[in-house]
């Protein structure tokens, strides 16, 4: 009933299907025993207090909350994600985040489209200079025993442009890879590495250099289940962004009041959470 009532409107999911392993109510075997069909309307949710936003090795704001959901039924899904919070340490400012994604996931495969809003503006623009975006993304896991994933995305429309050397305005299409592995533990632990990187100039370095190593991130998570469809989570997280440290070390510095070109930060989130 507590984490219920944290975020109070979802729908049931089968209460006789059993879970894979990556949420989804299943059931069955078949040629893909790893990736069973999903059966039913599935759901997801969780609420974090954090104290950094950082997004692929970019620190993008101070201590927020970030509140995510998202319905499904047999593979295909629909999901929000929200960030509240304040730009920096010092509570100079705030800018709150809106996202909408549709999606298929099955067999492994998640194919997705990524809609990206700041609520402190009011024009749903795409163009090239807008604070708006949108991401086509495609993820591939090996397994649910394996979960070793690859993820590509790029931005194909909103903010991303920059001008060339003829003065030209020019689409980026920045692209994000990330290679990622999550090694499960006993007693609801699990320990998460990801690497990513940009092949050519894109957003993820201001659009100054071409190939950019931008993130390793560990994270460590600490899961407490108060029923079978409800827990608490703890999480630690450290990133690293290679690229800009080795272009600027002084970027290793920590300022309260001006973090956003920091290349190491940290986070720390508590959650509750609906499965």
């Amino acid at each position: 009933m507590l984490c219920i009532g944290a975020i109070p409107v979802f729908f049931p999911a089968s209460a006789s299907a059993q879970e894979s392993g990556d949420g989804l109510p299943v059931t069955g075997d078949g040629l893909w025993d790893d990736y069973k069909k999903p059966v039913g309307l599935t759901y997801s949710a969780q609420v974090t207090v954090n104290t950094t936003y950082n997004w692929r090795g970019i620190y993008s704001g101070g201590w927020n909350i970030q509140p995510i959901a998202s319905v499904g039924y047999g593979g295909a899904y629909i999901g929000t994600w929200w960030n509240i919070g304040a730009t920096d340490y010092a509570f100079s400012g705030f800018l709150p985040e809106m996202d909408w994604k549709i999606g298929f996931n099955r067999w492994g495969i998640d194919l997705s489209l990524l809609y990206v809003h700041f609520l402190d503006r009011t024009d749903l623009d795409l163009g090239l200079y807008s604070s708006n975006s949108m991401e086509v993304a495609l993820r591939y896991t090996l397994s649910p025993k394996l979960p070793l994933s690859i993820l590509w995305a790029t931005r194909v429309a909103g903010g991303d442009g920059y001008i060339n050397a003829h003065g030209d305005a020019v689409r980026a299409y920045s692209t994000y890879i990330e290679i990622s592995y999550t090694q499960q533990f006993k007693y609801g632990l699990s320990l998460y590495g990801a690497f990513g990187f940009s092949p050519w100039r894109s957003l993820y370095s201001a659009f100054q250099r071409d190939f950019t190593a931008h993130n390793i991130d560990i994270r460590l998570t600490k899961n407490w289940d108060v029923s079978t469809r409800c827990g608490l989570m703890l999480q630690g997280q450290v990133t690293i962004n290679p690229s800009e440290l080795a272009a600027n070390p002084q970027s290793a510095q920590w300022n309260v009041k001006d973090p956003f070109g920091q290349a190491i930060n940290a986070n720390l989130a508590f959650g509750v959470f609906l499965k």
